[in-house]
């Protein structure tokens, strides 16, 4: 089949060029806006009980979390003076008469509430609360934050607030995209330059990168006129574009040069090319592809625009590697090489370093392959402290205004008013009796560990005890049928104290029937059931679509097995790392981010699919080489030393380029996304230059002629369905002949 196709894009490169060039220019028009289709959070549950109690207390007693938070700090004296009261009232005021928002209240509309106070009696706060989609919130707050940002004789007004927060992190990604791509695209060119040796070559691969990007774009746009998808999937198209594009080229176009060093003319090399190496890079493709579908498993908006973005510029990266960039090649011929700087001939069979690092490991396989899992296992070990969360606003660098907010609201006040787990009783029944219950039910929760207060149509409760407030309080809990009522706590809300607060709240019998608990607490311990939940079946979606792939590609039982076994481990010095710096906190002064003592829940879950489909990439383009070499030899070893000599340099120079593209995201000014950037860098570097010429060798070797073997009933499958490539004829027409003997002797 890429032999045939090899053919037709040769005859049709002019066409093939024209056609590509007319869907860069489409995509780039049309995926050119997608940023403004694109949604932030999306870290919740749509279904989890959380969501329905935020979604039920919307629509039936028009309230819900206080997601925009104004400190309000008095220049001088203390915010019970009269004119910074005044100043207070009338700022609440005009914030609730904004469009969009819900409802607004704060120190002064509640008679001098004591919990919206500072302990210095400075500084005191206004929550309001916008209602609907993310999307809306987010333009009404973009259109708030700039007026309600204030310095005049009276106060210093700052706003945040989880609103503010995802505003300010979005804008803070736009930035560091274009960042990112500054300092990514010339040492890419740079390196690129230096692999190849000439600027016409080394200009390639950003081509399908461009190609790759464009396209993805154009896809996130148009899923995203479909189901939602978030701005955060944007990180992932630009480093996996250009990082699978720079991957892909690298082995066409060192394929392509390998085949006219063989004594192929330029077209027969790009069929050639395409038959051998353009089949490794459409299953390299399908394996990344397949990897990142798992993230479809789960519920949670974050990951699944990462599956739409990573299968998008995946697939197409390889289709723009193997179809423009042949096409490219089939009309440049040996002027690949035009403007070459130097001109580097290979070594011979057998001579190269990467010849002779598999000779050394399969002298010594036993001690070397436990020595190496030794260290990867104790390298991982952190990992085993794991401990996750929500994102907020500690994500964000300490300059921006929610960040700030949000510092003094930690150090200064002695509850979370914006954090509170909310308590839906929808079909509560109103009267005398039912109030009684109502207070026995808040007396309870009050007396919960992290508790700080407890707000209710019957009043407020501490520790037990109702404490008098103005009925302003109380009144929001009245509704048409039904109450809720309001848990503040005292601990960090998005914390495992917090946590465990929203499961005890849960756990509660309720006197007022069937109750929905929510909140950002609630929201943490959804969010963490439904991510732990479905990982099995994540976990086995990607074994067995692995395994299937590669068995289809190489015709082995025992080899997919390997691969699935040496990717998992290749991650463990990855994910403990991820603990050890970015949990623990190490590094935290060199690399700019504040650690919180957990990590991200999502970002785990994701960088494991990531990292797994860029390892099993690099496995596909070893084992290609290897099983090549195999079928031609029959020799076993050596078949492991000259695979590895051939895609070795290709797969490592690889691996340096892709991981300084994700190392350039390690300048965001958001800690989960420069998490992203390092954790990939360090995987696929450990994987490139520690898995592949250490342990692959070494389990080879033990394996013998067993790494081929199939039992009968998957052989027959394998003979039928497989996707093997007979060699390509050595010149423009498909016939066979003593041609196929004078290039594959040639090449030896």
């Amino acid at each position: 089949m890429f032999t045939r196709f090899g053919y037709f894009v040769v005859r049709h490169r002019k066409a093939v060029l024209v056609a590509t060039f007319l869907f860069v220019l489409a995509a780039g028009a049309v995926g050119g806006g997608v940023t403004d289709k694109l949604t932030t959070g999306g870290f919740t549950d749509p279904g989890a009980e959380s969501t329905r109690a935020k979604d039920l207390l919307e629509r039936k007693f028009a309230s819900s979390d206080p997601n925009v938070v104004l400190l309000v700090t008095a220049r001088r004296g203390t915010v019970d003076d009269v004119a910074v009261a005044a100043t207070g009232r009338a700022l609440t005021e005009e914030l609730a008469a904004e469009p969009g928002v819900a409802s607004a209240i704060s120190y002064w509309s509640l008679g001098g509430a004591a919990p919206l106070r500072s302990e210095s009696a400075r500084r005191a706060l206004v929550l309001a609360a916008i209602d609907g989609s993310e999307d809306h919130i987010s333009d009404v707050i973009k259109r708030l934050s700039p007026h309600y940002t204030r310095h005049d004789a009276q106060v210093r007004v700052a706003v945040g607030g989880q609103a503010e927060v995802f505003r300010q992190v979005d804008e803070q990604i736009s930035q560091d995209l274009v960042t990112a791509e500054t300092i990514a695209l010339p040492i890419t060119l740079l390196l690129l330059v230096l692999v190849f040796g000439g600027l016409v070559a080394a200009g390639l691969p950003l081509l399908v990168g461009i190609l790759a990007i464009m396209g993805a774009f154009l896809a996130l746009f148009v899923t995203a006129s479909i189901t939602d998808v978030s701005i955060y999937s944007l990180n992932l198209t630009t480093a996996m574009g250009l990082g699978l594009a720079i991957d892909y080229s690298l082995f066409i176009v060192s394929r392509y040069r390998e085949e006219m060093h063989a004594g192929l003319t330029p077209h027969e090399a790009v069929v050639r090319a395409v038959a051998t190496a353009g089949r490794t890079v459409a299953g390299s493709a399908l394996t990344v592809a397949l990897a990142l579908s798992a993230l479809l498993i789960f519920p949670l908006v974050f990951l699944r625009s990462f599956a739409y973005a990573g299968i998008a510029v995946s697939l197409i990266a390889a289709v723009g590697a193997v179809v423009f960039l042949p096409a490219l090649l089939a009309v440049l011929g040996h002027r690949v090489d035009a403007l070459r700087l130097w001109k580097r001939e290979p070594k011979p069979v057998g001579e190269g370093i990467w010849h002779r690092i598999a000779v050394f490991v399969m002298r010594r396989p036993v001690p070397i392959a436990a020595g190496v899992i030794l260290l990867l296992l104790a390298l991982g070990l952190p990992f085993l402290r794991l401990a996750v969360s929500i994102p907020d606003d500690r994500v964000l660098p300490t300059d921006l205004s929610s960040r700030q907010v949000q510092d003094a609201i930690r150090a200064e006040f002695t509850t979370n008013e914006a954090g509170a787990v909310e308590v839906v009783a929808p079909d509560a029944p109103t009267g005398a009796a039912e109030d009684a219950a109502i207070d026995r039910y808040a007396t309870r929760l009050s007396l919960l560990r992290g508790a700080a207060r407890v707000d209710a149509l019957t009043g407020s409760y501490i520790a037990g005890a109702n404490v008098p407030v103005p009925d302003e309080l109380t009144a929001r809990f009245r509704g048409a049928a039904g109450t809720w009522l309001s848990v503040v706590p005292s601990v960090e809300p998005l914390s495992n104290a917090g946590e465990r607060l929203a499961k005890a709240v849960r756990d509660a019998p309720s006197p007022v029937g069937e109750v929905l608990v929510g909140g950002r607490s609630a929201e943490l311990a959804d969010g963490k059931a439904a991510l732990f939940g479905r990982m099995p079946w994540a976990g086995l979606w990607i074994a067995i679509t692995s395994f299937v792939l590669l068995f289809l590609m190489f015709g082995s039982a025992i080899v997919p097995i390997k691969a699935l076994l040496l990717n998992v481990l290749s991650l463990t010095a990855t994910f403990g790392a991820m603990v050890w710096i970015f949990q623990d906190g190490h590094l935290a002064g060199f690399l700019g981010f504040t650690p919180t003592g957990t990590l991200a829940a999502s970002m785990p879950i994701l960088m494991f699919c990531v990292a797994f489909g860029l390892s099993m990439d690099y496995e596909v383009f070893l084992l290609s080489r290897i099983k090549e070499e195999h079928d031609r030899t029959g020799d076993n070893e050596q078949s492991v030393a000259v695979g590895l000599e051939q895609s070795g340099r290709i797969v490592t120079a690889s691996a340096v380029l892709i991981s300084v593209v994700f190392l350039a995201f390690a300048t965001s000014g958001v800690a989960f996304i420069k998490l992203f950037g390092i954790g990939l860098a360090l995987a696929v570097l450990m994987d490139a230059f520690v898995i592949r010429a250490t342990l692959v060798p070494a389990f080879m070797k033990l394996a013998g002629e067993l790494n081929w073997w199939a039992p009968p009933w998957m052989r027959r499958i394998y003979d039928r369905f497989g996707i093997s490539e007979s060699e390509a004829p050595d010149r423009d027409e498909p016939p066979a002949g003593p041609a196929r003997t004078t290039g594959r002797a040639a090449q030896a």
